[in-house]
């Protein structure tokens, strides 16, 4: 399996109303240092299944996503998270 679809099986799991870190994505993968990496392979998703906006950063900030940052916390505020 390579590291973006394991970054994907992860986030995937992630339910609506619930955000994991990019910290926590890579230590879930077995790379604990790889949080960075894990941004960029979601930075580039395009699979509407894959839900990245799930994903902020350790510090509780949103963080960055493909589509806007207003766009993301639009969708978690949808989905029931505060933000």
């Amino acid at each position: 399996m390579t590291f973006k679809e394991k970054v994907y099986k992860v986030v995937e799991t992630i339910p609506k109303g619930s955000v994991l870190t990019y910290k926590e994505v890579a230590r879930k993968i077995g790379s604990p240092r790889a949080f960075r990496a894990v941004g960029n392979v979601l930075n580039k998703n395009v699979d509407p299944n894959v839900p990245c906006h799930r994903v902020i950063r350790s510090d509780g900030k949103i963080g960055g996503y493909r589509d806007g940052h207003d766009f993301k916390v639009v969708r978690l505020r949808a989905e029931g998270y505060a933000c």
